[in-house]
This record gives C-alpha cells, sequence and structure tokens, in this order.
C-alpha cells in the first residue's frame, strides 16, 4: 500500500461524531496521517486508528456507587471497597479486625421515619374546586 497523501480520504474515529467516519489527511509525519479532518462534521483531530477512546462513565459510575456504600454503612464499606478496588490500599489487619468485630448499627426503615404526604388525586380536586364555587 502506498503513503498516505495530503487530501487522502482515511476511516478514522471521529471525536465529535463518536463514529469511524470517513477524513481527509491534514497533515502527514514520517508516512504517517498526524492529523486529519472529519468530511461530515469538518472537525480536525489526531489521527487515532480507528480507536475509539476508553468509556469513562464506568469509573465515575463506580466511584459513585462506593460514595453511597461509605455513607449508609462507613467501617463495613472500607473492607468490601478494597476488596473489590484493585486501586484502592487493603486495611491493616488491626482495622480490619476491629470493623469485624463490631456490630452493625441498625438502621430504621425511613419509610417509618418519614410518613408520605398523601398524594391528592384527580377527584378530591375537582370536588374542591365545585365545593368552592
Amino acid at each position: 500500500m502506498r503513503e498516505p497523501r495530503l487530501g487522502d480520504d482515511i476511516d478514522d474515529y471521529c471525536v465529535r461524531c463518536k463514529r469511524i467516519m470517513n477524513h481527509s489527511v491534514v497533515s502527514v509525519v514520517n508516512a504517517e496521517p498526524a492529523k486529519v479532518r472529519c468530511r461530515i462534521c469538518h472537525s480536525d483531530h489526531d489521527f487515532r486508528h480507528e480507536q475509539a477512546p476508553p468509556p469513562k462513565v464506568d469509573s465515575r459510575k463506580q466511584a459513585l456507587f462506593n460514595e453511597v456504600l461509605k455513607k449508609a454503612n462507613p467501617q463495613a464499606t472500607e473492607v468490601a471497597v478494597a476488596a473489590e478496588d484493585p486501586l484502592v490500599e487493603p486495611p491493616r489487619a488491626g482495622a480490619a479486625a476491629a470493623a469485624v468485630a463490631e456490630k452493625p448499627k441498625a438502621v430504621a426503615p425511613r419509610a417509618a421515619a418519614e410518613p408520605k404526604p398523601k398524594a391528592k388525586t384527580a377527584a378530591k380536586v375537582k370536588a374542591k374546586t365545585k365545593a368552592r364555587k
């Protein structure tokens, strides 16, 4: 296959379109395309060799999930989070033993603590408006 030249058509992952689209070669360095321009949205970006960037959503969701677990039961989740996440440093033996020795506190159900306000039905609203007139 011949070397790519300026203006040649090439397939690449478009950052703006988020798809593999037709691109035009804008610059060439060492016989490889360095920058390309999408022929659909006309955005310029580095040549990505048709590879999409890794998704960031999963790490954000995991971080939010760990936050919720910490708020629910901070002592129990330290051990569970460390076991699931390889990036988190595992707790020391003394801290883990102390966390297991303590019994978790019972949490009252939220529904029992806060009564829900009753929702007005359409029939009740109509009856009240007729009574006012």
